[in-house]
């Protein structure tokens, strides 16, 4: 699965009274969905997971790929304390077409989570998820950073394929990128533009052309009109290595220029365009450009979303015209002169 470009983690929108808003979740979904992101990811830490039981997380994670757009890559957060109950939510993201899952450290027994007991786990991870495997390493969350040297060995497991890195430490990415150049190439499906190919995308297709009736099947029956089958879905392949992304809105530039593939952002929720746009500069080979656009969201990227944290990016997603609205308990709502901060922070930076 190819995992390149911008994604926004995306919140996950409450009423007043802490029930999940799933109306503002599909609102939210399909906006993104028509915007130039690569995808989403569903129940990241910015999308409150620990705050939701089970039955919310998979209806969030349905009501999501739901309202999404075929041609977007979708990625659900699956974390739970135990093997099993990742590989349960898991099975259910392949149920409803992720295509892949984001997968951190259990947090719980931070002190025996060793590099033995942490490498085992996400092997067995990826041995048993029907979906390919995004490692999630958040230090400021999850009390253990995943080593440079574990990154490159899981690399090699065929069902790892990238990672977030929200370290917002350049020298790692650059080490990862580094540490992980030997991993043998994967192919994958793009398409005419080399783009990712969903898996939603080819049951689409596949759906359309089994609904064509042609003309000839429809002789000795009532006159009916029948829409012509739509294009065929051209696709071409690509090798890739594995994916590197970065986590951070403040170096998405350099990682880019570091050999990274593309970027996971709280950021990119509430101000998904700003970010896209600096991915595109470098895209277009615009280094200029690509600097200026790095440098308008690095500093409110750090203060809204590392500093303010959820609150902070959901008040900036009211502010952009998204639904942000409060966060769960224990997390609180900013409070006055917070709010205009991030007003003013965002002044030059709207969707």
């Amino acid at each position: 699965m190819l995992i390149e470009g911008v994604f926004a983690a995306v919140t996950t929108p409450f009423y007043p009274d802490e029930r999940v808003y799933f109306r503002k979740l599909e609102a939210n979904i399909a906006r993104y969905s028509r915007g130039l992101l690569a995808g989403m990811v569903v129940l990241g830490s910015t999308g409150e997971a620990p705050a939701l039981d089970d039955a919310e997380t998979r209806e969030v994670l349905r009501t999501a790929a739901d309202a999404a757009s075929a041609d977007k890559v979708l990625i659900a957060g699956v974390n739970r304390e135990s093997l099993r109950s990742v590989i349960e939510l898991a099975e259910f993201a392949a149920k409803c077409q992720y295509d892949a899952v984001l997968v951190r450290t259990p947090t719980y027994y931070s002190a025996q989570m060793t590099p033995e007991v942490v490498k085992n786990y996400f092997c067995s991870v990826a041995d048993k998820s029907p979906l390919p495997v995004v490692l999630y390493n958040i230090p400021r969350c999850v009390p253990y950073q995943i080593p440079v040297e574990m990154v490159a060995e899981l690399a090699h497991h065929p069902n790892i394929i990238a990672i977030k890195d929200s370290s917002g430490s350049l020298e790692r990415i650059k080490g990862i990128v580094e540490a992980t150049r030997d991993v043998s190439k994967r192919t994958v499906t793009v398409t005419a533009m080399f783009e990712a190919v969903t898996g939603r995308m080819s049951n689409v297709a596949a759906a359309q052309a089994a609904t064509f009736v042609p003309v000839g099947d429809l002789a000795g029956g009532p006159a009916i009109a029948v829409a012509p089958p739509a294009a065929p879905l051209k696709t071409r392949t690509r090798e890739i290595g594995f994916q590197v992304l970065t986590g951070s809105a403040a170096i998405i530039l350099p990682s880019l220029e570091a050999g990274g593939s593309g970027a996971i952002l709280g950021f990119g929720a509430c101000a998904p365009e700003s970010c896209y746009e600096v991915y595109f500069a470098w895209k277009d080979r615009d280094p200029k450009l690509a600097a200026e656009k790095q440098e308008r969201v690095a500093q409110p990227s750090q203060r809204i979303g590392a500093e303010l944290g959820i609150a902070g990016v959901k008040y900036a997603c009211d502010f952009n015209g998204y639904y942000g609205g409060y966060p769960r308990l224990p997390l609180l709502p900013l409070n006055a002169d917070q709010k205009r901060e991030v007003e003013s922070l965002l002044a030059e930076i709207r969707n």
